[in-house]
């Protein structure tokens, strides 16, 4: 019976101490919160680091611990130290999928991630990750967009200075094997990119980011058109593609000062 006891009594401590450390933990993330909001960002990433400490089951702890390092990673910098920050984020949010595989903002920062970090390959599959868990992930569709354009471009601009042409040169491009490369190695990118594009509006009408890719792409892909009057309709094409973009982007932000009541106001009258 002795042992029972003493049994029980270990037992007993261990829940205590458990349940304190919750606590402890769960006022590391409020501290941590609070320097996340007033932009102390090391400070935040040191309070989390305590709260997933004292509780490595805290599912939020580890996220806000994530997002604390991914706020201080500046895309498209090139530093040792910003590189690290990019790590941490990732190694953290990696953490945050071994205890749940379907987390979206996990899903979502990785692929912006590498998205940011120019890893095309690597950001195209954590999107499609992110489809795979959401359907309906408009922002996901578009970034599979922009890769495809981002992927294409390069290639399309170094052909047209390879032949002396401008890129507002009027096309479609005359030389036929470069078209014909072109056309074969990018077509299939560019025909997903717009599929991509073309989901993006059909869950978000108003995306008129994925308007302007879908210009830019149909308006690139026009130099590749066999004749003059393929390349001036698709053109067209592109053209109202950038109207729509352009109309809906001044509508949304007429709406939002609308809804803000307007940056100008009448002075009163003395």
């Amino acid at each position: 019976m002795r042992k029972l006891t003493i049994v029980l009594a270990a037992v007993a401590l261990a829940l205590a101490a458990t349940g304190c450390n919750k606590l402890k933990s769960r006022s590391q993330v409020n501290e941590g919160v609070a320097a996340f909001k007033g932009a102390q960002y090391p400070q935040a990433v040191e309070h989390f680091k305590n709260a997933v400490d004292l509780d490595p089951t805290f599912l939020s702890a580890r996220e806000y611990l994530a997002v604390a390092y991914y706020q201080q990673y500046i895309p498209g910098a090139r530093s040792p130290e910003n590189d690290q920050m990019a790590e941490a984020a990732y190694d953290q949010f990696q953490k945050v999928l071994e205890q749940n595989p379907k987390d979206q903002l996990a899903i979502m920062s990785i692929a912006s991630l590498f998205l940011n970090q120019d890893k095309w390959d690597d950001a195209k599959q954590w999107f499609e990750k992110a489809i795979a868990v959401a359907p309906n992930n408009a922002d996901a569709y578009y970034s599979l967009g922009f890769i495809a354009w981002s992927r294409w471009f390069p290639a399309f601009g170094q052909a047209l200075a390879s032949l002396g042409m401008r890129q507002e040169d009027p096309g479609p491009i005359k030389d036929k094997k470069v078209k014909a490369e072109l056309k074969e190695k990018w077509d299939p990118v560019i025909e997903d990119g717009l599929k991509d594009l073309d989901k993006t509006l059909e869950i978000n009408p108003e995306y008129d980011d994925a308007m302007s890719y879908e210009n830019l792409l149909i308006r690139e892909r026009a130099y590749l058109a066999d004749t003059k009057e393929e390349y001036d309709q698709q053109v067209k094409i592109a053209d109202a593609w950038l109207d729509k973009a352009m109309a809906t982007k001044k509508s949304k932000e007429e709406k939002k000062a609308k809804q803000s009541g307007g940056g100008i106001v009448t002075e009163p009258t003395k």
